[in-house]
């Protein structure tokens, strides 16, 4: 780990070639670690990456609502286009959750770009740019999901295997430590997560047989606290769920998606990805531990504390590393999870015991799951140069994009994608920072579906579904208002009735969604934001759209006059 200090002067000198162009209002010197923890008490802003540190997305805003929302209106749109080469060899997106502390917007793009925005009006207050080699190595596109801010600093990933501490006022880099090699195929997407005094990141890149791990930087002044590898070396727990060799050392299991947090237990909740190679267990036989599971960690010292793997053997590329979103119901802390196999987890949090699971998908063919979690596989690639066919393929019944709770209605409501791929193993022998997936894979991109649905807790079953011809493909917000916000690939941003699924309203913005839409309020007026940007790894979950619009832009939506 290594972790570059920068002088006053020197910043100010890196500031004006990373393009700051202006300051923006100290206002996030006052996010605290507590503040955070009451996130739900201030509803006008956005503070960390799931607005809340439990994952449910969720506002108690409710200016626009069922009855207000047919005057949603674009307020502003930021738009900051990209030229020139870009890092990776695929394409980029915008998938980003923006931030907002009392009316300053802190939001990441692809490439390297952090901003501050005035809510209210789009201006640009700030700009960075983070240079990061054209040649690293990317599985699944140049994009990056968001920052996080505390104690005057904005700190985000890059696709370097960097974290950086920006000052919130100017976005002068204060911190820069290194966090992955970019030489063996490691990369970084994901929001940090800051907890007490520390940020906490994920890295990417288990498409070339790296082996995942969590990492934890002190906030002031970076230095690296400690690392959790999700993969386990001999003699550690889960060691035996590895064969003899090296298997475990190039096995996959990156955080690449934010974790959650519950402060009564200290524990965080992070999902992990497929091991490596993804589709030919030949060389990795056994389970795989932590591959394809929940991890509760200690933010302390990076325990795991209790594990809960949904996927043993994965031989589907269904990463668990989506949210794990935490509720309570019947005086019970628990825990949902919506998993790419098509599965939708309730466990208890405290202990990772499965209290339900249900299928959310409609077409479930590469096998079951039982009501006690037994998993029997029946479709998947166990011969050299077979095809074969299953559902929901490698991007999932839900891909990375977030689910969202109401704990006004106590229902979930979840992006569905309804598609399947072909696949034909191919033994590929491990070569460092080259694809590493055992197999080729070719998505339908004739038959496929979707929907937005609604879920019950408390027994698995759909309340709700409004079908799509496509698969949705971005994350959903639930607000106060009685609505459902969710953006279509082809570019529409809907507002849903909760509880009935009743679209309410609809506007196109000319680009698809693949982003996370938030909510925040300025002077008592309610805004949603929501980037679009189409691209990054659209082979894999809809092929079909590859031509389709590309874009960057970040719309921001309030009512209009009545």
């Amino acid at each position: 780990m290594m972790t570059e200090y920068v002088d006053a002067g020197e910043a100010v000198n890196q500031a004006s070639l990373s393009g700051v162009v202006g300051t923006a209002p100290p206002v996030a010197r006052d996010v605290t670690y507590d503040r955070i923890l009451q996130a739900r008490q201030e509803p006008q802003n956005w503070l960390t990456y799931y607005g809340t540190y439990d994952g449910q997305r969720y506002s108690s805003l409710d200016q626009i609502n069922r009855d207000t929302v047919r005057r949603l209106t674009p307020a502003w749109v930021f738009q900051s286009g990209a030229a020139g080469l870009h890092a990776g060899p695929s394409t980029y997106s915008f998938e980003a959750a923006p931030l907002v502390v009392d009316g300053i917007m802190y939001v990441s793009g692809w490439d390297g770009y952090v901003w501050a925005v005035d809510g209210r009006t789009g201006q640009e207050l700030w700009r960075y740019k983070h240079a990061i080699p054209y040649d690293t190595t990317l599985c699944c596109g140049n994009v990056n999901r968001g920052v996080a801010v505390a104690n005057g600093k904005v700190f985000v990933v890059t696709l370097n295997a960097h974290v950086l501490a920006l000052d919130a006022t100017n976005g002068n880099c204060l911190w820069d430590a290194t966090y992955g090699d970019v030489r063996a195929g490691e990369s970084a997407t994901v929001a940090p997560l800051v907890v007490k005094d520390l940020v906490v990141v994920g890295s990417s890149g288990g498409e070339f047989g790296v082996r995942g791990h969590l990492d934890a930087f002190d906030q002031e002044t970076g230095r690296h606290v400690w690392r959790r590898y999700t993969v386990p070396k001999p003699g550690e727990p889960g060691a035996e769920t590895w064969p003899d060799g090296p298997a475990w050392t190039r096995g996959g299991g990156n955080c690449w998606v934010t974790g959650t947090y519950d402060a009564e237990l200290n524990l965080m909740f992070w999902g992990t990805g497929n091991p490596a190679p993804d589709f030919d267990g030949g060389v990795r036989e056994g389970d795989n531990l932590f591959t394809d599971s929940v991890i509760a960690v200690d933010p302390d010292n990076g325990e795991i504390r209790w594990h809960y793997q949904y996927n043993p053997h994965d031989l589907w590329d269904y990463d668990s590393t989506m949210e794990n979103i935490l509720f309570d119901q019947d005086g019970r802390k628990l825990l949902a999870h919506f998993d790419k196999n098509g599965y939708f987890y309730v466990l208890d949090r405290t202990n990772g015991e499965l209290v339900r699971v249900a299928p959310f998908v409609e077409r479930i063919t590469w096998g079951e799951v039982d009501p006690n979690g037994k998993i029997t596989p029946k479709v998947f690639p166990d011969e050299e140069g077979k095809e074969v066919h299953f559902w929901p393929g490698p991007a999932g019944g839900k891909e990375w994009t977030h689910a969202a709770y109401s704990p006004k209605t106590q229902l979930f409501y979840v992006p569905v994608q309804d598609v399947g791929a072909k696949v034909t193993r191919r033994r590929r022998e491990f070569r460092e920072s080259i694809p590493y997936w055992g197999a080729s894979v070719t998505v339908d991109s004739d038959d496929m579906r979707g929907a937005l649905a609604a879920f019950d807790p408390s027994t698995g079953r759909q309340v709700w579904s409004y079908p799509n011809d496509v698969p949705m493909c971005a994350s959903v917000l639930a607000t106060g208002g009685d609505l459902v916000f969710a953006g279509e690939p082809t570019g529409e941003f809907d507002a849903f009735d909760a509880e009935t699924g009743e679209l309410l309203w609809q506007f196109q913005t000319g680009c698809g969604h693949h982003s996370s839409p938030t909510t925040y309020s300025i002077d008592g007026r309610q805004y949603l934001a929501v980037p679009v940007g189409w691209g990054a790894w659209v082979e894999g979950f809809l092929p079909s759209m590859l031509g389709a619009p590309h874009g960057d832009a970040l719309f921001a939506f309030a009512l209009a006059p009545e």
